[in-house]
Formats: C-alpha cells, structure tokens, sequence
C-alpha cells in the first residue's frame, strides 16, 4: 500500500507541475457508460492549493472529461515518473467545468501559455491524495511537446473552432451533454 498524503505541500506540487504527462479518468453514473482516460502534457496545470489544482482544457475530438464532470463529477488525475526515481500518485477528488466568462477561468489560464485551442479550465477539489512504487512504469526520455494542436486550431481559426465544438465535443459517446 502507497502513502496517503494529508494535501499537497509544496514539495509534492514541485514534483507534480514537473511532470510532462500525466492522466485524467473519469466515468459517467451508467453501469453500461464508457471509462475515459485522457493523456495531458503541455504546461497546463497548476497547483493552486493543499487541495486544488486546476488545467487549462484544450479542444479535443471528444468531450469525455467535460461531461462526465458535469455529470457526477469524480475525477482521478494520475502523475507518473517516466525518469528518476520510480513513483505514481494519484489525485482523486470532486471536479467541475469552468468555461470562459465563469468566476476562476481567466486566473487559471493566465498561469500558462496562450492556446487558441482553449476550451474550458478542469478544476479539481482534491479529496484523497495517495503515491505509490511505480517499479512497473519503464524510464522514458521526453523529446519535445507536440505543437500540432494550437497549428490546428490556428488553421481553424476562432468561426471554425466554435463550429468545431458544435460538431464534435456536444455530446459524449454516452449522449452526456458537453459543450
């Protein structure tokens, strides 16, 4: 059994904001609704407190996260370490949906560099903080950040990112409302 944490010092949130990639799971209610387990990477998240952390939401081809949260909001954020020493932890908590206009969205995307394919901010209240060994997880190098979703969403243009949306983050592959 890994180590429960009572909030995320200073140390931990160093070690977390550090880390290149990192997961997202969330489920809607529905036994028979689908698991989703999203990679993020890009400098997109911040601690903001012992028991808050919060990332810029990028545009994507679904929107799982979004409308499972506005669902039922559970939520597990799971940081690994792909190099160094061996370790996982995980953030389970209560999370919901902050979307441009909305009280916090402009702090949180303040932190981190401008994207144009900024859709939401995810904020997480942090109910259980735990790590693990991670002596299974293989050591990786990081090459670089692929660019490929703010090129896209340039090409697309705002006009084209607001149809974009329309068209494929309304709904999730449950029929859950998204956007």
């Amino acid at each position: 059994m890994g180590k429960l944490f009572d909030e995320i010092d200073a140390k931990l949130a160093s070690w977390i904001e550090a880390q290149p990639l990192w997961f997202v799971a969330t489920a809607p209610l529905a036994a028979g609704g689908h698991v989703n387990v999203s990679p993020r990477g890009h400098d997109t998240l911040s601690v903001l407190g012992p028991h808050r952390v919060a990332w810029v939401d990028y545009t994507g081809s679904g929107v799982e996260t979004i409308a499972h949260l506005r669902e039922n909001g559970r939520i597990c954020l799971m940081f690994t370490s792909f190099d160094g020493r061996p370790r996982i932890v995980r953030l389970h908590g209560k999370g919901s949906v902050v979307l441009p206009g909305d009280a916090g969205f402009d702090e949180v995307v303040s932190l981190h560099p401008n994207n144009p394919s900024t859709r939401a901010v995810i904020a997480v209240d942090v109910t259980r903080i735990s790590d693990s060994c991670g002596w299974g997880v293989p050591t990786m190098d990081v090459r670089e950040e692929r660019d490929l979703i703010r090129l896209h969403a340039e090409k697309k243009g705002p006009a084209g990112m607001d149809e974009y949306r329309r068209q494929k983050n309304s709904l999730s592959i449950d029929g859950l409302p998204g956007l």
